[in-house]
């Protein structure tokens, strides 16, 4: 019923041209005498920034000398400054194991970009022109059941075929989907993977709640996986570094990823090179295992805020509404006993109350159907606000049964 699990059918590709004004990878791999006049950088002794130093949590300070603030103020690679790439790349081959990580580039071989968040990345895999088909979910992720029924209108064999009218793409939030909170088990990761396998097609992993899982071991992902080369995943620092900082990254098969890079060199050039030598410059000052003790203290307090709410729900909200704790992310989603559609109660009703929620119908893919859930968030609310504020939806639900 909403838009974390769907399907793409699309009989069109990603066709973006590459920039002819681009000459910052080709310098990134040039010797020092080289002798450029093409492109069109800025003189960065002209900007006024000179140098910065920023202080962290608990840890030395992020600096950028005159050297590096000219850098980073600079243009750069469209597939990201090659430290930060490197970083990753240990990172995701260490916490992934991907099979891809291995192959040749032929065979699909793993490959990364920086992009600006990973709203930017998913809005560089988006076919053109594709119809969206929902799969159902449960509060355990998308049911894989259900994904079967729903592609046994096509016959596999389509799938081969070019120009055929069948699902290209399947996109999932695995982790904390927004907005059920729900997480994918690995069990259920093997038969979807499976499904893409027999109907060859791509799975996006949009995944920005992986580092907000409360329950460990967290359970392998769709890239951990793929021996394929058919799984693209999306990665966000937003919720446990900084979301003003715009930092996300795809990884995938190389083909896909190139084609990645080349959209992003067509429209927005590249992620801002500040941003990120400042977060190159954090985890190299962590490493990986300062990176993990930094989110441990993140899960810890978005457990802490998520166990608060429940008890406030279960306080003032057991007998007018139903819900399965979030197994991640920042959401509690509740469904409403008696009330078939929340649009009007929640946008209106709820601000008489001075209770501010988000309708459960804005994310469906039609966002005119009736839908009785809402979604509350407990990432910024303190325990106090979130049992006031439920006190004030209970009554609020019973004066509309």
């Amino acid at each position: 019923m909403d838009k974390n699990n769907c399907l793409l059918v699309s009989q069109r590709g990603l066709h973006d041209p590459e920039s002819i004004a681009r000459d910052a990878e080709l310098q990134q791999r040039s010797p020092p005498s080289l002798i450029s006049l093409a492109g069109g950088a800025p003189n960065p002794n002209t900007f006024p920034f000179q140098s910065a130093s920023i202080k962290v949590k608990g840890g030395d300070a992020v600096v950028l000398d005159e050297t590096l603030m000219k850098r980073a103020l600079q243009y750069s690679g469209s597939s990201g400054i090659p430290e930060l790439i490197s970083w990753m790349k240990d990172f995701q081959k260490n916490l992934h194991n991907p099979p891809t990580a291995g192959y040749s580039p032929e065979r699909g071989q793993m490959e990364m970009c920086v992009t600006t968040g990973s709203q930017e990345g998913l809005c560089k895999l988006q076919p053109l022109g594709c119809n969206i088909i929902n799969v159902p979910s449960d509060q355990h992720g998308m049911i894989p059941a259900d994904l079967r029924k729903v592609l046994a209108r096509w016959d596999p064999a389509d799938a081969q075929k070019a120009g055929s009218t069948v699902p290209r793409v399947l996109y999932t939030i695995p982790n904390g989907g927004n907005p059920t909170g729900a997480s994918m088990t690995y069990e259920r990761k093997q038969e979807v993977y499976e499904l893409a396998r027999k109907y060859d097609m791509l799975i996006i992993e949009d995944d920005p709640y992986y580092f907000l899982q409360f329950q460990k071991p967290w359970a392998p992902t769709f890239l951990s996986l793929d021996v394929d080369g058919r799984v693209l995943r999306t990665d966000s620092f937003s919720k446990i570094l900084s979301s003003g900082l715009r930092i996300g990254f795809v990884t995938g098969p190389k083909p896909l990823v190139d084609r990645v890079v080349l959209h992003v060199q067509a429209s927005t050039m590249h992620t801002s090179t500040f941003t990120q030598l400042i977060v190159s410059q954090l985890l190299h000052n962590w490493g990986q295992e300062g990176f993990f003790k930094h989110i441990d203290g993140v899960i810890e307090f978005y457990r802490s805020q998520r166990n608060a709410m429940l008890s406030s729900a279960d306080k003032w909200l057991k007998d007018v509404a139903e819900w399965h704790p979030p197994m991640a992310g920042m959401f509690l989603w509740i469904k409403l006993k008696g009330i078939k559609d929340t649009q009007q109660l929640i946008m209106e009703k709820a601000l008489e109350k001075e209770v501010l929620l988000v309708p459960g119908g804005v994310f469906n893919i039609n966002s005119s159907d009736p839908c009785p859930y809402v979604r509350a968030a407990f990432s910024l609310s303190t325990p106090q606000q979130i049992d006031e504020a439920f006190r004030r939806l209970a009554d609020l639900i019973k004066d509309a049964m």
